[in-house]
Parts: C-alpha cells; sequence; structure tokens
C-alpha cells in the first residue's frame, strides 16, 4: 500500500536519496540515523524523545525513573551463548542501566508466527524466565499475538522496562565535557559474529559464543562507589563507532579513540577480516561505554575491571572538531570513524 500524498509531499527525507534501500533490516545505519532524527523524533516532539538516549528518564512525585523498550527480532532464534529470550531481557534491563536506573519491572510482548513448535516457545520462555531472575528483574505484564504462517519468522518479541534512579547525576550525552575519557567495559564484536557463524554455517576453530549478559550491576557498582559518570550507552546496533558518533553529535564534541586500546579477540578479528566486516560495528549484547572525567578513570576502570580484564580507557573528549569521531590506527595514521549507510548484519538484535 502506498503512503499518502500528503505524507510524500511532506516527507522530511528524499526518498529520491535511497534509491536503492528499503527497511525491510533496519539497524544502526546512517538512513535509520536520519529516519529518527528528521521523521520520529520531530513528528512528537517530545523534549523526553529529544535526549537521544536508551530511554526516558522523568519524575513521578518524588520519584525519578526510567523508562524504555525494544523490540527483537533475531534470527536465527537460538546462537552460541544466548538466544531471543535472553536477548530480549538483556536488552532491555542494559538500556534501563545506561540510564543510570536500578532495572525493576520489564513487559513482554510475544508475535508468534502459526505453526511454531511449542517446544520452541517453552524453550524461549524458559529462557525469558531465567534471564530475568538472573538480571534481577520481574516480568509484570504481557500480551500475545499470533500471525499467519510465513509473516512472522518463528517469534518476534518487544519488551518494555521500568527502572528507579537513585542518585542526582543527569546521565546523557549532553553531560558529556571535554577532558572526559571513554572507557570501554570489554572486548567486542562477539554477538555479531556470533550470529552470523550460525546463520551462514561457518565453523572457526575455536567457538564463538556471544557476549549477551545483563550490565546493570556493573554500572551500579560505578554509581554506588560515587563515580561521576557523564554518559553510558550499550554497544547494540551499529557498535561502537555509531554509538560514539552518536554521542559526539549529541554533546557537539570531539571524541578520539585509540585502535590498540580496543580489545578484540584475535579469533573475531580473524573472521572479520575473513569476512570484510569492520569489529567497529558489529553489535554487541554485554558490553558499553562510559564517559567519566579524567580524574574518574582509575577508579572506574578498576570496577569494569572486576567483571573483564580487558575493560580499559580507548579515549578521550575535547572541544576540537566538534560532532565528529576519529581513530588512531594501529600505525599512527588518523581517520575519522563515519556512520555506516547501512548495517552490516541485520537482523542480530
Amino acid at each position: 500500500m502506498s503512503a499518502p500524498k500528503e505524507f510524500v509531499l511532506n516527507c522530511p527525507i528524499k526518498i529520491s536519496d535511497y534509491p536503492t534501500v528499503t527497511l525491510a533490516h533496519g539497524g544502526g545505519g546512517k538512513l535509520m540515523h536520519q529516519l529518527i532524527e528528521k521523521m520520529i523524533v520531530p513528528a512528537f516532539q517530545s523534549p523526553l524523545a529529544e535526549s537521544r538516549h536508551d530511554g526516558a528518564v522523568f519524575s513521578v512525585g518524588n520519584a525519578r525513573l526510567a523508562f524504555t523498550t525494544d523490540s527483537y527480532v533475531v534470527r536465527p532464534l537460538f546462537f552460541p551463548g544466548g538466544d531471543i529470550g535472553s536477548l530480549a531481557v538483556n536488552g532491555t534491563v542494559n538500556d534501563l542501566a545506561m540510564c543510570g536506573a536500578r532495572p525493576l519491572y520489564l513487559s513482554c510482548g510475544l508475535i508468534l508466527e502459526e505453526g511454531l513448535p511449542m517446544e520452541t516457545l517453552w524453550a524461549v520462555i524458559q529462557s525469558l524466565k531465567r534471564s530475568a531472575e538472573a538480571a534481577g528483574v520481574q516480568l509484570v505484564t504481557g500480551d500475545t499475538k499470533v500471525v499467519d504462517k510465513g509473516k512472522g519468522d518463528g517469534i518476534f518479541i518487544n519488551t518494555a522496562g521500568v527502572g528507579v534512579i537513585e542518585h542526582s547525576l543527569t546521565i546523557a550525552p549532553v553531560s558529556v565535557r571535554p577532558g572526559d575519557v571513554v572507557l570501554l567495559s570489554g572486548d567486542i564484536g562477539r554477538h555479531g559474529i556470533a550470529i552470523m557463524a550460525v546463520r551462514e554455517g561457518l565453523e572457526f576453530e575455536s567457538a564463538i559464543e556471544s557476549d549477551c549478559a545483563p550490565v546493570a550491576s556493573t554500572v551500579m557498582r560505578l554509581l554506588e562507589a560515587g563515580v561521576e559518570v557523564h554518559c553510558l550507552r550499550d554497544l547494540t546496533r551499529g557498535g561502537l563507532g555509531t554509538t560514539l558518533i552518536e554521542i559526539a553529535e549529541t554533546a557537539n564534541l570531539h571524541i578520539g579513540i585509540e585502535e590498540t586500546k580496543i580489545a578484540v579477540r584475535e579469533d573475531v578479528a580473524g573472521a572479520c577480516e575473513l569476512l570484510g566486516f569492520d569489529p567497529l560495528y558489529l553489535a554487541n549484547e554485554g558490553r558499553f561505554i562510559a564517559l567519566v572525567p579524567e580524574s574518574e578513570s582509575e577508579r572506574a576502570l578498576a570496577i569494569l575491571r572486576a567483571d573483564s580484564t580487558e575493560a580499559s580507557v580507548i579515549g578521550r573528549v575535547d572541544a576540537q572538531h566538534s560532532g565528529l569521531v576519529t581513530m588512531r590506527s594501529r600505525i599512527g595514521t588518523q581517520r575519522i570513524v563515519d556512520m555506516l549507510s547501512g548495517e552490516q548484519l541485520p537482523r542480530i538484535c
């Protein structure tokens, strides 16, 4: 069905600029970024949405709450290190944590394709249950719908989450300041390669498992230790590269990173080289970055390394080249980290 004539005439994005692009595999690329910035945010004109963060932060009475929602359409449903159930819980829990909130409650909407085996559905439900228990949240409400065979790819999941903010910090891209350092919580790229290996039937010398995991406990330790956290972002769609670009553009500052400081496992790097992927843009489901004042970097890094010895300081923020992200390569050259026009690997989360 074509769009109404008045919508086509007033659409803020010129479809002619993207003659070969469809929205079949939305992800972390430039087109999706422009859809959000030029179409979705202006349409609703909400100050909460304009924060460009992983969730909305607002007050109800004397309480500060965070609210987020996400949908999961991963293929295949089960992969090394996780499945669509654990992905749905951890992804939403992590988005709340990125707002500096302690996750409390989740909703769960299941869209089931006609003919889905009951064994598959039960396995996903059990995974949702285990993951919620591990993350310390409760699944308290939900919905189930069934679509015609061939229209749902097995199962899609939508989750929404609510968390409570127990501190006075404003953790968001707008709080980033010149002089902040960028900390990465661990190695990157494993989730993307784990999905690709199963999807394409690839076998490597060692099994590559997704990093899918909740990160809220790590974030809570940062906050309970009194670390002055300016911004947190998990590295899902679009990976580390896209996340840094979004922060730099929102804060109108420059972020410079060092390639040698970014941990990529040898097997993941080898798979990326073989398949033509850049680990900088691969999705992760258990990794995040924290931007803190340089004076807080040692304390923050010690807390991150309690969970991953590969956590490191990968870069710094300054006022030069506002809105840009640059990276110093292993051989000492500088390059601009640009946003990809599409996503390297669609249907990944």
